[in-house]
């Protein structure tokens, strides 16, 4: 009983299959999901989605690379969706320095909006850092996000940081990199992680995992996740399983 905490289901590369995508995650023993919204066209989907089956959630916020298309009047919508019962987290949002649509400044000032509407609206947030991980911790102290915490997405930092983010409240999240032959860092992290903070994420349609790498990711592929973490920790698949779903349902404020 598999918990994939960042999927895309909402992303165009599922338009043609999500249904069958969605029945092989269950069938893979994947129950739950939260598909992750972050604009304004990904957002409704994510939504409408979660829904449509019971056992799967939405996360609604706006990506940093389009930080300069945000608008108040989509805080205030993000704001209202929070309301939604199937809405569990505010996210993704954070960082990204890799691409330059949008200048670091904008980028950082929507961050911090965000973060203070999860705190308003009391909900655990999701980062995604890629290239920032300094300022995205600065900003997560200066504005206080341990007090609702969240999920560090696809973390692909050293150890090093791992009991900064833990300090702060937040789960650390791995995807499927940790199964990557030329990837030391998230196998090592996946070692030293509290089994009560460590989740599992495909980031589908993105970053499949071995042997699967470079295709299209999907939901089911969390499996692979988890049978490899595992093994790294010398754990059974089941232990894994049940304690990384509970992590999610602790999280999110769910119910078992």
């Amino acid at each position: 009983m598999l918990f994939d905490t960042h999927v895309h289901l909402n992303a165009r590369q599922f338009m043609e299959d999500r249904e069958a995508t969605i029945q092989r995650a269950f069938d893979a023993g994947v129950k739950y999901m939260v598909v992750v919204g972050f604009d304004s066209e990904t957002i409704p989907l994510a939504i409408e989605i979660a829904e449509q089956y019971e056992t799967i959630y939405a996360a609604v916020g706006w990506h940093p690379v389009d930080a300069i298309d945000m608008t108040e009047d989509h805080l205030k919508w993000i704001e209202e969706l929070a309301e939604h019962p199937k809405v569990v987290a505010i996210g993704e949002m954070g960082l990204d320095y890799h691409w330059d649509k949008s200048p670091k400044d904008i980028q950082k000032q929507v961050f911090r909006k965000q973060i203070q509407l999860a705190k308003k609206v009391n909900m655990p947030i999701i980062i995604h850092n890629r290239e920032a991980t300094e300022d995205i911790i600065e900003i997560l102290q200066e504005e206080d996000a341990q007090a609702v915490g969240g999920i560090m997405h696809c973390y692909n930092d050293s150890v090093d940081y791992v009991q900064t983010c833990l300090d702060m409240n937040f789960y650390i999240s791995l995807g499927g990199p940790v199964t990557f032959k030329n990837a030391p860092l998230p196998k090592e992290v996946a070692v030293q992680v509290p089994a009560d903070r460590l989740l599992v994420e495909t980031d589908a349609p993105f970053l499949a995992p071995h042997p699967n790498r470079g295709k299209r990711n999907e939901p089911a592929y969390v499996k692979l996740v988890a049978e490899k973490i595992a093994d790294l920790r010398g754990v059974s698949l089941e232990e894994i399983s049940k304690l990384t779903t509970q992590n999610a349902f602790s999280l999110f404020k769910l119910e078992l």
